[in-house]
């Protein structure tokens, strides 16, 4: 009989099992050193943890009916060890917000385990209530009950009655009778590719977690998201533009120091529009008010912003290249506000240059209009700022600041081309203002978590040639941080006090170098006579790693994949049992596999976790109520990584779950061209990023396909996710200690999408003919992540390319077995992975195909 129709999910709709017979999984226990963002903040923390750990083992005779073979297992209480002066993360908005502070830890037994749950009765189930800190410390065992049932995967606290009783209330409620299990039939290895898979019940899957992991599962409350009425907050900025007879106000993105992601406070844009995505800038004129945006974001801003606000597509056939293309444009004789924060010192010299060949002009209000109106406006973070050891960095802060003095000492003086005189003291430059978040923390071997997915803290940085000062918020700082700034000869200054120093001129006489990303608030403080623009000499010195930083990235990237490889065994293994498993679902599995990983500090940016039409969108992330059920006809995406303290990662892998379509698999196959033609390049010095990116697109042009994003990009140790100068769009030659992404991709919009993204180091390669000696280069790949090949199409592939994926997966076995020797499930799908051959069988006389594991 059919089963009925399934239940409107509720949210999150995630797992739920076929059949209630019990399956047999192989053991992989996972322990997780963690903490509980959420429930962090409003609860407190005992400094010590009290070592306990029992083992006690109960035998019974087995029951002589097979469905009821159920061993008694052996009880366990978690071992809860204080942890001193270990950094974790706290409960603030941040999902990477850290504090320093003794750790709790807890237990996670992975769901390769059996556990045993109470037959639930509807009237016993209630509404989830919030439990003290002080009831979750008592040690996590699993329940062994000889008359439970299994309808899904259980966590139990010890084996009291009362103790159950607990765990029952942390249940969600079910306010209607659950409709029968669909009762699957033996699976074999052949299916036929015509027969059509039974509908599928979700279930809210938290009972598969277990400790912290748990708490962090329900505790990730999602208020519902409704477009954002702006028409109040516009009638009021539209009040302050007429006082200062402005034509447009424009709210950028970025904060003060022009950062790529923003802390709540500084979300302005998102809080005026109603738009949430990273990239985007709102213009707002007497009468209407505007959204400029790229690509990635499109679908995203027409289905988040209100009538109020009209779609400008940035970067689109015949449209404006940016926000400034369509703004000029427009403009004629009109006055323009910005806070001259926001907007960096090359934008604003540039846009005001064209905006003078209209009659208009941009005007800088003393105040942000934003945050005149918005009363309920975040307020800044004050968690503390930590030392990056020398152990992960491998140069001592000192260093750094000697050689950013030499490079100072060596600028020549700011004198007109055409004068023969000796240089004046004004016209020397004894200093620079550092702006940019990561450079000040790469540069002082601090970390913060001020910033959302980066290890960074709000500061300016001044150096000079005797004096260096540090304007920081003081609550921020540590007796330890104390201690290492003052070893250094930093001063330091409250981070409001820059405006003040700048206005006098603490410095004395002379000029400042600052970088074209710096604000234009401090050009206009500073004055033309007082600064020079000079590019960033610390990104540049930042980009290129050192050996310690480079061997802190292998080691990051193996552990991130053997976690990638973990959550890859059990998302197949579950979606090959029949659950329903969402985009939300997958990405927060994979972040607790994560989370087990030695030096793991947070998510380096926003899982994107993508199936079907989803994936056509290179950045969409999933939420927790509007996520869509990973199927088996479209390809499913995962971009994602950790932030370690030895290392940034950033992985993409495609997988798909079925039997890809022909279009799926020639698409894939020239993706995965372009991925092995950068991967495979040698080129010499002096070769720029964008030299290269066409390798990457050549094998999609053949077909007429293409991808609108870069190439790859940049990345930080233990710093931002995206670092520059150098890239595949960038015009800066590639040098050895570089690390770069290679991600190229295809998206089919309104249907699915692809991309394969490994992290790359520049080396130094021998060559057979070394003309002009040694000065060839080419890439190491860090990522050490399989890439299935399942869509591959083995005839397109040329015999080096094949040769290629199968020694890549072959790699990946070698290196990551050590790390996988205590996961089974996650060892035998590795193992097949790397002996697979490429692509599948065509179907057979009659339809039929055969898929072997």
């Amino acid at each position: 009989m059919a089963p009925p129709p399934p239940p409107p999910p509720p949210p999150p709709p995630m797992c739920f099992p076929f059949s209630n017979r019990s399956r047999t999984r192989e053991s992989s226990p996972l322990i997780i050193r963690t903490d509980s963002e959420k429930s962090y903040a409003s609860s407190q923390r005992s400094d010590n943890r009290s070592n306990h750990s029992e083992r006690s083992e109960n035998n019974s005779q087995r029951s002589s009916q097979k469905s009821d073979n159920h061993s008694n297992r052996s009880k366990r209480s978690h071992n809860s060890t204080g942890s001193q002066n270990k950094l974790v993360r706290s409960g603030s908005y941040s999902t990477t917000r850290t504090l320093a502070s003794d750790a709790e830890k807890l237990s996670f037994d992975s769901d390769s385990e059996v556990y045993d749950v109470p037959t639930l009765a509807n009237e016993s189930r209630t509404k989830f209530s919030q439990h003290s800190r002080n009831d979750s410390k008592s040690a996590l065992t699993r329940v062994d009950s000889k008359k439970s049932t299994k309808w899904g995967y259980g966590w139990g606290l010890g084996k009291a009655k009362e103790r159950e009783r607990e765990m029952l209330e942390r249940s969600p409620s079910l306010d209607s009778e659950r409709p029968p299990l669909y009762k699957s039939p033996t699976r074999t290895s052949s299916r036929s590719s015509g027969s059509k898979r039974p509908p599928f019940y979700s279930n809210d899957s938290a009972s598969t977690l277990v400790g912290s992991a748990y708490e962090r599962k329900i505790n990730d409350v999602e208020s519902i998201k409704e477009k954002v009425d702006t028409t109040d907050r516009l009638d009021e900025i539209r009040k302050l533009m007429a006082k200062e007879k402005l034509d447009y106000y424009v709210v950028p993105s970025e904060d003060p120091h022009q950062s790529e992601y923003v802390a709540a406070s500084d979300k302005r844009r998102s809080w005026i529009s109603g738009f949430t995505g990273s990239a985007g800038q709102a213009i707002i004129s007497k009468t209407a008010a505007y959204l400029v945006t790229d690509s990635r974001y499109w679908l995203q801003a027409r289905d988040e912003l209100d009538p109020n606000w009209h779609l400008i597509l940035g970067g689109a056939v015949d449209g404006p290249k940016d926000w400034i293309d369509w703004l000029v444009d427009r403009a004629k004789d009109s006055k323009i506000g910005i806070d001259a924060r926001m907007i960096s010192h090359e934008k604003a010299t540039s846009l005001n240059i064209q905006l003078n060949q209209r009659n208009s002009k941009l005007i800088y209000p003393p105040q942000n209009f934003i945050d005149m109106i918005w009363k309920e406006k975040p307020l800044r973070s004050k968690e503390p700022v930590f030392i990056q050891s020398l152990e992960f960095t491998g140069r001592e802060a000192s260093t750094k600041i000697a050689e950013v003095r030499a490079w100072i000492q060596a600028q020549p003086p700011a004198v007109p081309s055409y004068s023969k005189a000796t240089p004046t003291p004004a016209q020397m430059h004894i200093g620079t203002l550092i702006t940019s978040l990561s450079s000040i923390a790469w540069l002082l071997n601090l970390r913060g978590s001020d910033i959302p997915f980066n290890p960074l803290f709000y500061a300016y940085l001044f150096i000079s040639l005797d004096r260096a000062v540090l304007f920081l918020d003081p609550v921020k700082l540590t007796d330890e941080v104390e201690d290492h700034l003052r070893t250094l000869n930093i001063e330091r200054k409250d981070y409001n006090d820059i405006w003040a120093f700048l206005r006098r001129r603490e410095w004395g006489e002379g000029k400042v170098l600052i970088s074209p990303e710096t604000s234009y608030a401090i050009s206009l403080m500073l004055t033309h006579f007082r600064y020079t623009v000079a590019p960033s000499f610390i990104d540049s010195i930042k980009a290129i790693k050192n050996e310690v930083e480079l061997e802190g990235l292998r080691r990051a990237y193996l552990r991130d994949g053997a976690a990638y490889v973990r959550w890859l065994a059990w998302l197949e293994h579950k979606i090959q049992q029949g659950y329903d498993i969402t985009e939300y679902e997958a990405a927060w599995r994979l972040t607790e596999y994560r989370r087990q990983n030695k030096h793991y500090w947070g998510l380096a940016y926003e899982n994107i976790s993508a199936s079907g039409p989803n994936a056509a969108l290179p950045h969409y992330s999933p939420t927790k109520s509007g996520a869509r059920m990973i199927d088996r006809e479209t390809p499913y995406l995962n971009d994602s990584g950790g932030q370690y303290r030895d290392g940034t990662c950033d992985t993409t892998r495609t997988v798909h779950f079925g039997r890809p379509s022909g279009d799926q698999s020639e698409a894939y196959t020239r993706v995965l061209q372009g991925h092995i033609a950068i991967d495979s390049a040698v080129f010499p010095e002096g070769t720029t990023g964008s030299q290269l990116d066409v390798l990457a697109r050549r094998a999609l042009w053949k077909d007429g396909l293409n991808y609108m994003h870069g190439t790859g990009h940049g990345f930080g140790s233990f710093l931002n996710v995206h670092e520059g100068p150098h890239g595949f769009s960038s015009s800066v030659p590639l040098v050895p200690g570089h690390v770069i992404t290679n991600e190229p991709g295809f998206y089919l919009e309104g249907r699915w999408g692809m991309r394969i993204e490994s992290a790359l180091a520049i080396r130094r390669v021998k060559t057979k003919g070394e003309f002009n000696g040694d000065v060839w280069l080419g890439f190491e790949r860090l990522t050490c992540v399989p890439i299935q090949t399942r869509m591959v199409k083995e005839s397109m592939l040329t015999k080096e390319e094949k040769q290629w994926l199968k020694d890549h997966n072959k790699k990946c076995l070698e290196r990551l077995e050590p790390y996988l020797k205590d996961d089974k499930r996650a060892l035998k799908w590795l193992k097949r992975e790397s002996d697979r051959g490429i692509g599948i069988a065509a179907p057979g006389p009659g339809g039929i195909t055969i898929d072997w594991d």
